[in-house]
């Protein structure tokens, strides 16, 4: 029995080696074929890579805008308990408030409004590329007509623009040093900066307004309360908490860069950050190589099989 078992394993053990050996021959066989049709992949790669337009990542790193309000909300710390009954809120401090804003300037209602108000539409959807030597976007003509300003076909929708924006828009944060980098990627390097500095300032301009808005409804709610009241307590803390929050306004109002100032502004982009062409046909070329060889095999053993069955 052991003589037996011995002379199996040889057999299976040789059977491998006779099988390895023939898949060698095979492709040595197909060689040809490998070649040809791995050239064709790495032909087709290269225009492929050669037809994709060049995109310019413009950037920003930001961070969360100080508050030069601290000596403001300590004279509101020191009324907290009486604020609280009178109905306002003096806590939050800057960092919220940026925190916040990273939520606002990614979400849906926040993009769909910034692109409407920059008009943004046709470059965002009808755009697909742009020529260095003229400087100037390429339209696609059967999209968007530039000179009637008007869609040819059915206008996107504000999901849609929403998509697009996002997909070209990076917003990370450094956990270490709570610093922000804003980017946007875009087919000429002039628009994407443009982009960039007009998103930067929307935001700021919204969460600004945001804060103006809230303290002007917190001053007319405490200026309803003092009509109110005739305690001579009550209205010398409602007086100062009204004082208090009329400086928050006016400091508000007079800080553009409100919730993120610029560490390192952005600047028009020289080099483009993709396609990586290179990458694109090696990758082709490799994936081609690899289908020759499983596509010469796979005739190789299906003709085996017919012969014998």
């Amino acid at each position: 029995m052991s003589t037996e078992t011995s002379n199996q394993q040889e057999s299976v053990h040789f059977d491998d080696e006779i099988d390895l050996r023939e898949i060698f021959g095979v492709l040595w066989a197909g060689k040809f074929v490998i070649v040809a049709i791995t050239l064709v992949f790495a032909v087709i790669s290269v225009f492929y890579a050669l037809s994709i337009p060049n995109q310019y990542r413009a950037e920003a790193l930001l961070a969360p805008a100080e508050s030069s309000s601290s000596g403001l909300s300590g004279a509101l710390g020191q009324l907290g308990g009486l604020a609280s009954l009178a109905g306002v809120s003096v806590g939050g401090g800057q960092s919220n408030e940026a925190k916040i804003a990273q939520e606002i300037m990614k979400s849906w209602s926040f993009i769909d409004g910034f692109v409407g108000e920059n008009d943004l539409a046709a470059e965002l959807v009808a755009a697909n590329g742009w020529s260095k030597e003229t400087n100037r976007l390429e339209i696609n003509g059967e999209v968007y007509s530039v000179a009637n300003k008007q869609w040819l076909v059915e206008e996107p929708t504000s999901w849609q623009l929403f998509r697009s924006f996002s997909g070209r828009l990076g917003v990370t944060e450094d956990s270490t040093s709570g610093l922000l980098t804003v980017a946007i990627e875009y087919y000429s390097p002039e628009i994407a900066k443009r982009w960039l500095d007009l998103y930067v300032s929307a935001i700021n301009k919204h969460m600004q307004n945001r804060q103006l808005e809230k303290v002007s409804r917190s001053i007319e709610h405490l200026e309803a309360q003092l009509a109110k009241t005739s305690v001579a307590e009550m209205q010398e803390v409602y007086f100062s908490i009204i004082e208090q929050q009329a400086k928050k306004k006016m400091l508000a109002e007079a800080s553009p860069e409100y919730v993120f100032v610029a560490v390192s502004p952005s600047m028009i982009p020289v080099e483009k950050s993709q396609p990586k062409r290179a990458t694109i046909c090696i990758l082709g070329t490799l994936f081609g190589g690899f289908l020759s060889v499983v596509f010469v095999l796979l005739v190789h053993f299906g003709r085996k099989i017919n012969l014998a069955t």
